[in-house]
C-alpha cells in the first residue's frame, strides 16, 4: 500500500491545471483539398482517453470515424481517431473530451472542410455533458468522502491528543465508526462512477468493464483504489485491542499520523494540487490545509458529542478542553495559511475571481469562513463567561470549549442552586454555538469540495484566452466568450458562448474566425455576429473587425491591431430579428 502511495507522489508531475487544446490536424476552419485519413488532437499536457474521446460528424451529421481514438505514436498528449473511407466534400466537426492530468474532463470542438465549405450549416450536439444522474451521486459521493475524513481524522486526534481516556472512546466510537462507513462507501462509489462521469454516460454503465478499467489504470482510480486499501488498515488496526493502550499509545500515535497523511495523499495528488504552477509547495499546502480541515471540524464534531454524551460520573474535563482550543488555533491559522496562498495559484488574476465559475465559488466560501469566525467569536464569549464560574463547579458539569485556563484541579466547595441553574443556562447557549460552528463549517467543507472539481480560474483563462504557439503554424489566440440574450424562448439559441480564433494573434494584420455554440454545445447560425477591439488605456478604437457570415464559420483577414496590449473584445451577438446581446472579453496582443 505505501508503494502504490508512493507511486501517486511520483506520477504527480508539473502540468497545467486542466488540458488546453494546442493544435489539431487538419487546423480549425481549414478547407483541405483531400479527405484526411485521421483526426489528431494535441494538448498542453498529457490527457487520458475515454470512449468516443474524438468524434467526427459528416457534413450530413453522421458519424465519420473509423476506429476507437488512441494517443498518436505513444504521445499521452494527443488524441487520434481514424475517419472511415469515401467521405464527400463539406464542412465536417470535430468534438473531443478528454480526461487532464488533475481528473477532471474537459470537451471542445471545432469544424474543418473538404473541398468547400457547406453551403448550410449543420447544428449538431457538442461533446457530451455528464448526465445528471451520473454527475449527482459522483458528486454527493466526493462531498461525503470529505466529510467521512473530517470525522476520522478530527475524532482520532481529539481522542489521542485531547482526552485520552476509555471514557473517551467510548462517547465518540460511534461517529468515528460512522465517519470509517461514509468514507469507505463514499469512495467505493466515486470508483465505481468514475467512469460514467469522464466519458458522460448514465449511471447504468458503472459496470461497464471497459470503462472500470480505465479507471483503474487513471491516477484518480489509483488514488481511489489506495484509499480503500489504507482505510482497510485502519479497520484492523482499530479492531485490535491492544490500540492505544499503555505503551502502545506513541506507536498508536505515529500510526495515525502515517494513516493521516496517506490519506490525504490520495486526494491531493489526483486533483488541483498535481498540476499547474508550483506543484511540490501546492501539494504540501494542500496536505496541511485538508488536514487542519479534518483536525477542526472533525474535533469539534468529537467535542459537541462529548458535550452532550460524556457520562456524569466522568464529565469531559477542563484540561482537555483547553488543549483542543489550542489545537484548533493551530489548525485555523493553517487553514488561513494555505487558504491564501491555494486562492491565489487557483485564481491567478483579480479578473478570474468575478469572470470564472473557480472565482464565484470562492468568494462564496470566504463569506462562509467569516461566518464561521463570527460563530466561533460567539462561542469564545460564552467560554469565558463559563469560565467565570468557581472551579468546585467547573469540576463537577463538563465544560465546553474555549480559551483561558483549565487545570481541572478539583474543589470541595459545594455549588448553590443558583450557580448550577446559571452554568447549565451557559452551558446551553455553548453547545448551540458550537452545533452553529460546526454547521457553517459543513458549509465551508461542501464548498471546498465544489473548488476541488471545478476548474480554476488559471484553467479557464488558459482555455479561453491564452495563446498557444502551433509548431510549423503561425500563432493562434483562442478565446471563448459566454453571452445570455435573458431570452426564455429561444431556448437554447438564447445563450452560449462564441469561441474566437487570431491569427497569429499579434500586432499587425490578423485573421480572425468565429464560431457559435448554443447552450447544448451544438453549433448555431446567427443572423449577424459583430466584433470590435478597444485598448482604453490607450484611446485606441473601437475597431471593427469586419466579421462576414463564411456559412460555416464568421471570419474575416482584415482586421489590423496597431500596439500591443490587453485589448478588450467587444462582440455583439444577434440571434433573432429583436435578440441581441453584446459582450466583452479581454485579450492579449503581442509584440
Amino acid at each position: 500500500m505505501a508503494a502504490l502511495v508512493g507511486a501517486l507522489f511520483i506520477g504527480a508531475a508539473p502540468a497545467s491545471a486542466h488540458a488546453v487544446l494546442k493544435s489539431s490536424d487538419p487546423r480549425e476552419g481549414a478547407v483541405l483539398k483531400t479527405t484526411p485519413r485521421q483526426i489528431t488532437v494535441t494538448f498542453d499536457e498529457d490527457v487520458a482517453l475515454v470512449e468516443n474521446s474524438v468524434r467526427v460528424l459528416d457534413p450530413d451529421n453522421r458519424p465519420a470515424t473509423a476506429g476507437d481514438p488512441e494517443h498518436a505514436d505513444g504521445q499521452g498528449n494527443t488524441a487520434r481517431v481514424p475517419l472511415a473511407s469515401g467521405l464527400g466534400q463539406g464542412t465536417y466537426t470535430v468534438s473531443w473530451r478528454v480526461v487532464s492530468a488533475d481528473g477532471h474532463p474537459v470537451t471542445g470542438a471545432f469544424t474543418f472542410s473538404v473541398g468547400k465549405r457547406s453551403p448550410a450549416r449543420a447544428v449538431v450536439a457538442g461533446p457530451p455533458s455528464v448526465p445528471r444522474a451520473t454527475s449527482l451521486p459522483y458528486d454527493t459521493a466526493r462531498h461525503a468522502a470529505y466529510a467521512g475524513l473530517a470525522l476520522l481524522i478530527g475524532i482520532a486526534v481529539f481522542v489521542l491528543a485531547c482526552w485520552p481516556t476509555d471514557t473517551a472512546r467510548r462517547v465518540v466510537r460511534r461517529p468515528f465508526v460512522a465517519g470509517w462507513w461514509v468514507i469507505t462507501l463514499a469512495t467505493l462509489a466515486s470508483l465505481l462512477l468514475r467512469g460514467p462521469y469522464d466519458s458522460g454516460e448514465g449511471p447504468d454503465a458503472v459496470l461497464d468493464p471497459r470503462l472500470l478499467s480505465g479507471t483503474m489504470d487513471s491516477r484518480p482510480g489509483a488514488a481511489l483504489l489506495a484509499r480503500l486499501g489504507l482505510l482497510l488498515v485502519l479497520a484492523v488496526l482499530v479492531r485490535s485491542k491492544r490500540v492505544g493502550r499503555g505503551a502502545d499509545r506513541r506507536t498508536t500515535r505515529a500510526a495515525g499520523v502515517l494513516l493521516a497523511l496517506a490519506l490525504a495523499a490520495t486526494w491531493v495528488v489526483a486533483e488541483h494540487a498535481a498540476v499547474g504552477v508550483q506543484v511540490p509547495v501546492a501539494i504540501v499546502s494542500t496536505a496541511l490545509h485538508l488536514l487542519a480541515m479534518a483536525v477542526w471540524l472533525g474535533g469539534l464534531a468529537a467535542l459537541l458529542t462529548a458535550l452532550y454524551r460524556a457520562p456524569a460520573e466522568d464529565p469531559l474535563p477542563p484540561a482537555a478542553v483547553a488543549r483542543f482550543s489550542r489545537l484548533a488555533f493551530v489548525s485555523v491559522t493553517v487553514l488561513a495559511a494555505t487558504g491564501v496562498y491555494q486562492s491565489w495559484r487557483g485564481l491567478g488574476s483579480w479578473d478570474a475571481l468575478l469572470h470564472t465559475d473557480y472565482g464565484r465559488t470562492l468568494s462564496f466560501k470566504v463569506w462562509t469562513v467569516l461566518v464561521v469566525l463570527a460563530v466561533a467569536a460567539r462561542s469564545r464569549r460564552w467560554t469565558a463567561r463559563l469560565l467565570t464560574v468557581p472551579e468546585p463547579e467547573l469540576e463537577r458539569e463538563p465544560v465546553a470549549v474555549g480559551e483561558g485556563q483549565a487545570d481541572g484541579s478539583s474543589g470541595a466547595a459545594p455549588s448553590t442552586p443558583g450557580a448550577e441553574t446559571e452554568q447549565a443556562a451557559r452551558r446551553c447557549g455553548l453547545r448551540r454555538c458550537v452545533l452553529a460552528e460546526l454547521a457553517a463549517g459543513m458549509v465551508v467543507l461542501v464548498l471546498t469540495t465544489m473548488l476541488t472539481g471545478t476548474p480554476t480560474g488559471r484553467a479557464a483563462e488558459e482555455s479561453a484566452g491564452l495563446a498557444a504557439l502551433v509548431p510549423g503554424q503561425p500563432t493562434q489566440t483562442l478565446s471563448v466568450v459566454p453571452f445570455d440574450t435573458g431570452s426564455t424562448t429561444l431556448g437554447p439559441l438564447g445563450r452560449g458562448k462564441v469561441q474566437i480564433v487570431l491569427e497569429p494573434g499579434r500586432v499587425g494584420r490578423n485573421a480572425v474566425q468565429a464560431v457559435v455554440y448554443g447552450a447544448d454545445g451544438g453549433l448555431v447560425p446567427v443572423p449577424e455576429l459583430r466584433l470590435k477591439f478597444i485598448l482604453a488605456g490607450k484611446g485606441v478604437g473601437p475597431l471593427d473587425a469586419g466579421l462576414v457570415d463564411e456559412r460555416g464559420y464568421w471570419g474575416s483577414d482584415s482586421l489590423t491591431l496597431p500596439t500591443e496590449g490587453t485589448w478588450t473584445m467587444r462582440v455583439t451577438v444577434r440571434v433573432s430579428e429583436i435578440d441581441q446581446v453584446t459582450v466583452e472579453k479581454p485579450v492579449l496582443i503581442g509584440p
